[in-house]
Order: C-alpha cells, then sequence, then structure tokens
C-alpha cells in the first residue's frame, strides 16, 4: 500500500487548543476554506457519525456506513472563535440542500455540526436559528461529537496539492 492510501494523523490539541469537527460536503472544499483562517492550526478530512470503524473512502462511498465527509479543525480560541469558524462553515456551502452538495449526492455528503461541548451547540443553534429567521430552511444537522477517523493522505490538503479551487463549496454572505 502507498501512503497516499495510508491512513493521515489527527493531530493532537495542545495546551489551550480546541477542536472543531465541520461536515458540509466534499471534505476537501470544507478543508480548503477553513484552513485559510488565521488560529486554525491543523485540519484533517476524515469521517464521523457512522457506524463502521475506521472506514475507508470505498467503503463511505458505498452509502451503506453512515459517515459524514468531515472536517477534524484544531484551533487557536485565542486566534479564531468557534463561533467565527461556524460561520465561515455555514457561508461556504449550501446548508439548505438536504441530499448533499452540490453535484456530490449521498449521505456523506450531508451538512453537520460535530460539536464538541455545550457552547460549541449553543453556538451552532444560535447560528442556524438566524439563518431560519432570515427565510433559509437549513438542513445543517448540529450532533454530538462521534467518533472521527482520518481520510486516506491522498485526501489531504487536496487543493494545496493538485491546485484549483472547490468545485461545490463557494463563499457567499448570510449573516
Amino acid at each position: 500500500m502507498s501512503d497516499a492510501y495510508a491512513m493521515a494523523v489527527i493531530p493532537e490539541p495542545g495546551e489551550g487548543q480546541e477542536v472543531a469537527v465541520l461536515a458540509s460536503g466534499c471534505f476537501w472544499g470544507t478543508e480548503y476554506y477553513l484552513q485559510k483562517i488565521p488560529g486554525v492550526l491543523a485540519t484533517t478530512c476524515g469521517y464521523t457519525g457512522g457506524m463502521v470503524k475506521n472506514p475507508s473512502y470505498r467503503e463511505v462511498c458505498t452509502k451503506r456506513t453512515g459517515h459524514y465527509e468531515a472536517v477534524h479543525v484544531v484551533y487557536d480560541p485565542s486566534q479564531v472563535s468557534f463561533e467565527e469558524l461556524a460561520r465561515v462553515f455555514f457561508e461556504t456551502h449550501d446548508p439548505t440542500q438536504r441530499d448533499g452538495q452540490g453535484p456530490d449526492i449521498g449521505p456523506q455528503y450531508r451538512s453537520a455540526v460535530f460539536f464538541q461541548n455545550e457552547a460549541q451547540r449553543e453556538t451552532s443553534l444560535v447560528l442556524k436559528n438566524l439563518l431560519i429567521q432570515k427565510g433559509y430552511d437549513i438542513a445543517t444537522e448540529i450532533l454530538p461529537a462521534a467518533e472521527f477517523y482520518s481520510a486516506e493522505n491522498y485526501h489531504q490538503d487536496y487543493y494545496d496539492n493538485k491546485g484549483g479551487t472547490p468545485y461545490c463549496h463557494a463563499p457567499r454572505k448570510l449573516f
């Protein structure tokens, strides 16, 4: 097996650092925008919310594992708040799409915040409700953190390594 197909290592947060796990369609685009935020220290593409341990991309694509494609973010809350991350999350995908994201259709491409603590849950709900009040039919799920499994190395830093920009994620002002 080449290193490209090996699973990436998920960095542990250091002293004073926190974790966010966000799913907004194809993890390549989600990671692309999140890793550009000052205060984001590390991102890892992977899978969460499913019922299979250590799934591979191929298994997740069968739509039978229950996993979401997601990004594990280690960040410094003294430089960027969870609310700022969540706003970028909502504003770089279509949180109203229920069956996937853009041309990527399937349960693995659903929109969700996997909150790590009560503060993240509350912030996510406030932002979701704010968008609902603005007339958006928000499909984003707010779910408790689940086991996060890293994706294969070739999924990590995809656009930095391959060039280009996300095909189904585009920034737009919602708030």
